[in-house]
This record gives C-alpha cells, sequence and structure tokens, in this order.
C-alpha cells in the first residue's frame, strides 16, 4: 500500500516506514502529525477524491530538521551602479512515515486499477 500526499505545496509517493524531507512544520521531534492524502493505492483498488479520502489519513513522526542548500543572487543595474546581492536557505522537516489509514473509504467511490 502506498499514498500520494500534499505538504507544503508539494507532492510525494510515500509508504510506512519511509523517511523523507517535506516543507517546515510547525511540530518538534518525536510528535506525531498527520498529513493529507490525495491519492491511496491498495493492492488493486485505486482511492482518489475528497468524499472518498474523507476518512484516510497518513500519519508520520517527527524526527528533525533540516536545511536545503544555500541559493544566492545577484542582480546588477548598468549605468546606475545598482548591486544587489540575496541569498536563500529552505528549511524541512524530516518525518518518518508511520501509518497509512483507509478510514471510511467506500468501495463505491474507488476505481479499479
Amino acid at each position: 500500500m502506498y499514498a500520494v500526499i500534499d505538504s507544503g505545496g508539494k507532492q510525494a509517493r510515500v509508504q510506512e516506514g519511509e523517511t523523507l524531507s517535506v516543507e517546515l512544520l510547525a511540530a518538534s521531534p518525536g510528535e506525531e502529525v498527520t498529513l493529507r492524502p490525495v491519492l491511496v493505492v491498495d493492492g488493486e483498488r485505486v482511492i482518489s477524491g475528497r468524499s472518498a479520502l474523507a476518512g484516510a489519513t497518513v500519519t508520520a513522526r517527527v524526527v528533525g530538521e533540516s536545511k536545503g542548500p544555500k541559493i544566492r543572487g545577484f542582480t546588477y543595474k548598468s549605468k546606475t551602479r545598482g548591486r544587489k546581492s540575496w541569498g536563500h536557505r529552505q528549511h524541512y522537516t524530516t518525518v518518518e512515515i508511520t501509518a497509512i489509514g483507509l478510514g471510511a473509504a467506500t468501495a463505491a467511490t474507488t476505481s479499479e486499477a
């Protein structure tokens, strides 16, 4: 069984026991968080759609926090000596997927894969 989750405006395919980095979450290490599934595949059943996934959940445990690579930028305007240097470093939360639950997903709203 696997699921596609939505976190921080990005989607990721996850399975139980997998570790991944998502956009920074307001949770401390050791806490349990619930992520919203967009799609769940359980054997031959493919479950998608908001009404079908109303009770489905993906539970994850926060392992820690990390930072992405440093991104540097520079702008220059000729003839005016306009110079500006800027940088950005994204913060991420590392989570471990502990459970994928279907909840009240009905067979009438699922489709065969």
